[in-house]
C-alpha cells in the first residue's frame, strides 16, 4: 500500500457507479472519468477530484459532474471537502480499506473504500435515512497516462 492516500489517488480513473434506490425501486448507473490531480500553491487543498460523466436512470441519460477537494490531515490521510470547503468525509487508504460516516440531517450516509490493486479500488456507501434510503457501489480503473 502507498505510504500516503495521495499518492495513490492521483491520476485519471475511469468511474462506474451503480446506484440501488430503495425508495423508487430504480436502479442507476452512471459511466465516465475522474481526474484527481495536486492543487495549486496558493490553496489549503492538496488535490482535486473532478468527475464527469453519463447517469443513467430507467431510459433517461443526464450528464452530470462532480467536484471535490482533498485537504492534507498530516498523518498521511485526507480531508475530503465539498467544494464550497465543507468537511465531507476523512479518507485513510494507507491499509487499504477505510470507513468513514457523513451525518447529513435527517440521513446519514457511510462509505466504505477498499484499495482492490495498485490500479483499483472501489467504494460502498449506504445511506439511509427518512429521505433517502439506497446502496451505491463506485469502481474506480486507473487510466493509461
Amino acid at each position: 500500500m502507498p505510504a500516503e492516500t495521495l499518492a495513490l489517488l492521483l491520476g485519471r480513473w475511469a468511474v462506474t457507479r451503480e446506484i440501488d434506490d430503495h425508495r423508487t425501486g430504480e436502479r442507476a448507473r452512471f459511466d465516465g472519468t475522474a481526474t484527481i490531480e495536486e492543487a495549486r500553491a496558493d490553496s489549503d487543498l492538496v488535490a482535486t477530484y473532478d468527475e464527469a460523466g453519463e447517469l443513467v436512470v430507467g431510459g433517461r441519460r443526464t450528464p452530470a459532474t462532480r467536484r471535490l477537494g482533498y485537504a492534507p490531515r498530516g498523518d498521511g490521510s485526507l480531508d475530503v471537502r465539498f467544494v464550497d470547503g465543507r468537511h465531507f468525509v476523512d479518507l485513510d487508504l494507507r491499509t487499504g480499506t477505510w470507513e468513514a460516516h457523513h451525518p447529513c440531517a435527517p440521513d446519514h450516509y457511510r462509505v466504505e473504500t477498499r484499495v482492490l490493486s495498485p490500479t483499483s479500488f472501489d467504494e460502498r456507501w449506504t445511506v439511509r435515512g427518512p429521505a433517502k434510503s439506497y446502496d451505491a457501489l463506485t469502481t474506480y480503473d486507473r487510466l493509461p497516462a
